[in-house]
């Protein structure tokens, strides 16, 4: 993996966010940074030299004032976030994914995917698929699976595209980072369990979503999500209480320079409560475990156009940062 230096300055909503950063020597450590592109090393504004941002959001509740003193704490030393090297902001031991949760973006694959003998109109069908979509947000409920904290890289690594992966895709999503337990949660109760947000960029590898010497037994999310680097994320944690709402914001990537998601979290068929509360009536979420929430339309295969080696994505929720990845072709062997 590339190790790029931290940006000069660090755009987010709020006084603060939450990073995992390193420096050219020693161990990654847990840092509050603030908008204006400096970092404070939380083990020593703590007393705590094996703390990590997992063992944060663990004492979430008592630990958030602190760090909302800490801002304009003039003690507390601070460095500029160029010194820095910049993970992903949080090491999950769980990763709540999910699917086709974007309208637009489920209308155009239903349109894509035309059943063979079906030539109606594709106004006909979008309208039929329309339909379709206003009756799962009423009656239905989420699609969620599982992904593993393996595949997760930092905001500006390199994303190893396997030789394997003959379709890889991107697909720019919301995450939400949980600071309390959360087991069998109502939808009234959910975002209370979340401490946060941040930014995933889940790539798919749409040639291995189905198996094909079996197609009949469904989707292969091992094979098609979760190679090593394929969840970029961060570079920040953003607090809850900076986001307001958190159902409209606009996420947008854009690939060597050309933009190919674009689009507001306000199209969500189930929003970002229902996901949570979802996932919790059969998981109990713990502190720093991810819920990704779907993505937006736009996803290559829309465009015809799948990653390759040199790929640069640019990748921006409001309020929560950007991201930066350059896709590197694994050689075959």
């Amino acid at each position: 993996m590339s190790v790029k230096p931290a940006p000069a300055s660090a755009p987010f909503a709020g006084p603060f966010a939450l990073a995992t950063l390193s420096g050219p020597e020693g161990p990654a450590f847990p840092a509050l940074v603030t908008p204006d592109g400096h970092a404070v090393d939380l083990r020593a504004a703590l007393g705590d030299e094996r703390l990590t941002v997992r063992r944060l959001l663990e004492d979430w509740p008592a630990v958030l004032p602190r760090l909302r003193s800490l801002v304009d704490d003039g003690a507390a030393k601070r460095r500029p976030l160029a010194d820095f090297r910049v993970h992903a902001p949080v090491e999950p031991r769980q990763v709540f994914q999910s699917g086709a949760n974007y309208r637009q973006h489920v209308i155009d694959l239903h349109v894509a995917h035309r059943a063979p003998g079906d030539d109606r109109p594709e106004a006909e069908r979008r309208a039929e698929a329309a339909q379709i979509m206003d009756r799962r947000a009423a009656q239905d409920l989420p699609y969620v699976f599982i992904g593993l904290p393996s595949a997760i890289t930092g905001p500006y690594d390199d994303v190893l595209l396997p030789a394997w992966a003959e379709q890889p895709d991107w697909e720019l999503e919301l995450a939400a980072v949980i600071g309390r337990p959360a087991h069998r949660v109502p939808v009234e109760e959910a975002l209370e369990h979340v401490a946060g947000y941040t930014i995933a960029n889940d790539l798919t590898d749409r040639a291995t979503v189905f198996r094909r010497d079996m197609p009949q037994i469904g989707t292969d999310w091992l094979r098609s999500k979760n190679a090593p680097g394929f969840t970029p994320l961060g570079p920040w944690i953003v607090p809850k209480e900076s986001i307001a709402h958190p159902g409209d914001l606009r996420l947008t990537l854009r690939l060597n320079g050309e933009t190919m998601q674009d689009e507001s979290t306000k199209d969500m068929i189930f929003d970002l409560a229902r996901m949570v509360s979802y996932a919790s009536q059969t998981a109990r979420l713990l502190p720093g475990d991810l819920v990704l929430t779907g993505s937006p339309a736009g996803n290559g295969m829309h465009w015809g156009r799948l990653l390759r080696d040199g790929d640069v994505m640019d990748a921006s929720i409001t309020g929560l940062g950007a991201q930066r990845t350059r896709c590197v072709a694994e050689v075959s062997r």
